[in-house]
């Protein structure tokens, strides 16, 4: 399984996430279950970055709240893109996966799974994380 379906995979967990408020080592293991996920490197990714950006979301929330334009503030973003927001900016900061990867991604995510204008907003929110924390 290519890295690009295992992020897919984990913004959808996250997703999940977000509906449900928390996600817990059951829903994890349910959603490995579920999706038949068999790649030991995909399911340690996925376990890792799902709790990874829930131990850190505080400075991750932050972090978005501070790179909004001044009309916006966290509870106008869809849960889709604060999905992919969360698991962006938690690769920027805490992977070794080039910045430019992990927005390119972002934003095909945006593109497919989000509104109209989601593609647009994720690219921006994201290039003012780059310019103010790398």
């Amino acid at each position: 399984m290519n890295r690009s379906r295992i992020r897919e995979l984990t913004f959808q967990l996250l997703f999940q996430g977000e509906i449900q408020k928390e996600i817990k080592d059951e829903d994890i293991n349910l959603f490995i279950e579920n999706n038949d996920i068999n790649d030991e490197e995909a399911i340690s990714y996925i376990r890792d970055i799902t709790n990874g950006i829930y131990e850190n979301e505080e400075k991750i929330i932050s972090i978005i709240g501070s790179n909004l334009k001044e009309q916006w503030n966290i509870e106008r973003i869809s849960k889709i893109n604060l999905a992919l927001l969360k698991l962006a900016i938690y690769e920027i900061l805490f992977s070794e996966t080039p910045f430019k990867v992990v927005i390119n991604e972002a934003v095909e995510l945006a593109k497919k799974y989000g509104e109209d204008t989601s593609a647009m907003f994720i690219n921006g929110v994201l290039a003012s994380v780059v310019k103010e924390n790398l």
